[in-house]
């Protein structure tokens, strides 16, 4: 049964006990007045007989000195016939209880006689003859003798304007219940109608219209809970479509793995199967054979790159007062033998807190990237200072640049945006998704600015401890240290600037934005770095 249904029901019985409790203690309540009223009209009308009884035998003639049996008769019988009143009966007994008179019709039960005393009136409820009478007795002393009179009064009327009573209330209670039924209904569906749109809700989000809402109607409870419900709601699809997203990427990520393991795979069973079915030159030979360990060393370093990332999400990290110029140190040292990209470093003194090993992989990728991304003598920059709230670290190159529509998709593993260029430069589109997990462990992550035909920018700032979170707000910054390679000073420094930078721009279009992992490093022939 509906909800609805059930408050109508529950609803209509409570009114109709209501009402009917109330209607019979109304008519019962009237009806006892009234018989009260016919039982003292009854003993009055009691009173009054006895009185003329009295009277009528004491103005008999006295031949004996006792009331004689036969005087009673007629003073019965006088009393009956003068009175007005033809629905009442009357009885008289003698002190043994002997009946003397009575009239026509009046019943034989003597239970009643037997009640009567002294000085008492006493009366009760009689139906005889399929009337109701108000039956009435009291004692009568007269020359010595002790009589009893009794009445019947008829009261059936009573009885009968009760039994209508009821049967009029009856119908009221009825139409009282019909209208009132019809009333409720109304307030039923209109209280239950924000229930009847989440119920319609939750269908629809069952039959996967995740982006259905229901509709507030009210500012009650329910509806209340029609907006916790549209929250709910948010968070659901929201989930879901993290879901959906995480699947799409597992997919992808077996769908690239599965490629970048073919191609490798294919060349190394080639050049095996040549060098095994065919007797060639040394020089082939020795080609054929670099093919198979170059493929090798690309999946080898594809195997380190997939477990650095597994264990990497796994990890904690306590950090660790670091002090910045290390990291540029490094790079300067791990860029020194590059001679086709002109970098340019600026240092700020600070203080970084983190893990260093792991930040300098992350620092040595997108410097790689940036290397890849830059034609011939392009410029490459690499900035530190000091913020409030840590350190920032800035890679930017004036290569080809990212299209917007492949930001997002960058940080994915495998994910690379030129496949062709990126393999060609050992990249596997593992060194982003690296990068971003190492900065999740420093609670930091790559902000990535680029437009293509003008290059690309990533930032990330390491967080300084909590405990220390107040150490950068008054300390006076100090100017930048800049080291450059190649350039000369002042003006001459930021002509050759704008040269580079147009020189950059003049790529051709074949150029990508670089591998998404790190690969060589730089154009330099150093090894790719773990």
């Amino acid at each position: 049964m509906k909800f609805l249904y059930k408050i109508l029901l529950c609803t209509i019985i409570i009114m109709a006990v209501a009402f009917g409790f109330s209607g019979y203690l109304f008519v019962n309540f009237v009806f006892e007045s009234a018989l009260e009223r016919e039982v003292e009209q009854a003993l009055d009308g009691n009173n009054i007989l006895r009185f003329a009884f009295e009277t009528a035998a004491l103005n008999i003639p006295s031949k004996y000195n006792v009331l004689q049996d036969t005087a009673v008769r007629q003073i019965g019988t006088r009393l009956e016939s003068s009175g007005q009143n033809t629905s009442r009966y009357l009885r008289l007994s003698d002190e043994a209880n002997e009946i003397l008179y009575a009239s026509n019709g009046f019943p034989e039960d003597t239970a009643l006689l037997q009640q009567i005393g002294p000085d008492t009136r006493v009366w009760e409820i009689t139906f005889h003859q399929d009337r109701y009478f108000v039956h009435t007795g009291v004692m009568v002393n007269v020359l010595d003798r002790k009589l009893y009179l009794e009445t019947l009064d008829d009261a059936t009327e009573v009885f009968q304007e009760r039994r209508a009573g009821f049967a009029i209330y009856r119908r009221v209670t009825l139409a009282m219940l019909a209208c009132s039924g019809a009333v409720m209904l109304g307030i039923c569906i209109w209280l239950t109608k924000p229930i009847r749109i989440l119920a319609n809700a939750t269908k629809r989000m069952a039959q996967g219209d995740y982006g259905y809402r229901a509709k507030r109607v009210s500012d009650d409870e329910l509806g209340q809970l029609t907006t916790d419900f549209n929250s709910m709601a948010n968070v659901l699809e929201g989930t879901i479509g993290e879901l959906k997203e995480e699947v799409r990427a597992r997919e992808d990520f077996i769908a690239a793995f599965a490629h970048e393991l073919k191609t490798p795979l294919t060349a190394i069973i080639g050049y095996a199967d040549l060098l095994r079915t065919r007797k060639l030159d040394d020089e082939k030979h020795f080609l054929s054979a670099n093919y198979i360990y170059t493929e090798g060393k690309r999946l080898e370093n594809m195997s380190f790159r997939l477990l650095d990332i597994i264990v990497t999400k796994r990890e904690t990290l306590e950090p660790q007062p670091v002090d910045a110029k290390v990291f540029f140190d490094y790079l300067r040292g791990m860029f020194a033998g590059n001679k086709e990209q002109k970098i340019r470093i600026s240092v700020q003194p600070g203080t970084v807190y983190g893990e260093a090993n792991l930040l300098k992989s992350v620092l040595l990728n997108l410097m790689d990237n940036a290397c890849k991304a830059s034609s011939p003598g392009g410029v490459v920059r690499l900035s530190g200072r000091c913020l409030e709230n840590g350190y920032a670290f800035e890679v930017k190159d004036y290569g080809v640049g990212i299209p917007e529509e492949e930001l997002k998709k960058v940080t994915e593993a495998f994910y690379m945006v030129d496949k062709s260029r990126s393999r060609s430069k050992n990249g596997a589109g593992l060194g982003l998704a690296l990068c971003v997990e190492i900065l999740r462990l420093h609670r930091s992550a790559l902000d990535i600015d680029s437009k293509v035909g003008e290059g690309t920018c990533i930032r990330f700032v390491i967080p300084g401890p909590e405990r220390d979170g107040e150490q950068y707000k008054h300390r006076k910054e100090e100017p930048e240290k800049t080291e450059e390679k190649g350039v000369g000073h002042d003006g001459e420094e930021e002509r050759e600037e704008h040269r580079e930078r147009e020189e950059d721009r003049a790529v051709p279009d074949s150029a990508v934005a670089g591998d998404s992992g790190a690969g060589s490093v730089g154009a330099g022939g150093h090894g790719e770095v773990q």
